[in-house]
């Protein structure tokens, strides 16, 4: 099994997701993060104090599959996240040693 870690402008994501449910992909998760992507505009854009430069909200796209889906999955998250910019995000894929269902009872 794999791991995707996707990051990606919040404006795309609703589009990635959409198409990975709808093919069927399962064990997605989202969370909003500060990142250092280029911003699409001003709006777009805070300044960190923490980091003491400007910072954009991304999003973090988490994504268990099967290796076979794999190629798949990274498409459908390349087609759907695309801004029009030269860098629109970035995809990091891991292996996954063991998975562990927790019983809901």
């Amino acid at each position: 099994m794999k791991e995707i870690k996707a990051f990606i402008h919040r404006n795309r994501i609703s589009d990635v997701v959409h198409e990975l449910k709808q093919t069927g992909y399962k064990y997605i998760s989202v969370v909003d993060v500060l990142g250092l992507l280029k911003a699409l505009d001003s709006q777009e854009q805070q300044y960190s104090v923490e980091i003491g430069d400007k910072v954009v909200a991304e999003v973090k796209l988490e994504l268990v599959c099967d290796n076979e889906k794999l190629n798949q999955a990274i498409e459908i998250i390349v087609e759907n996240a695309r801004t029009g910019q030269k860098t629109a995000g970035w995809i990091y894929v891991t292996d996954i040693e063991r998975t562990i269902m927790i019983d809901g009872s």
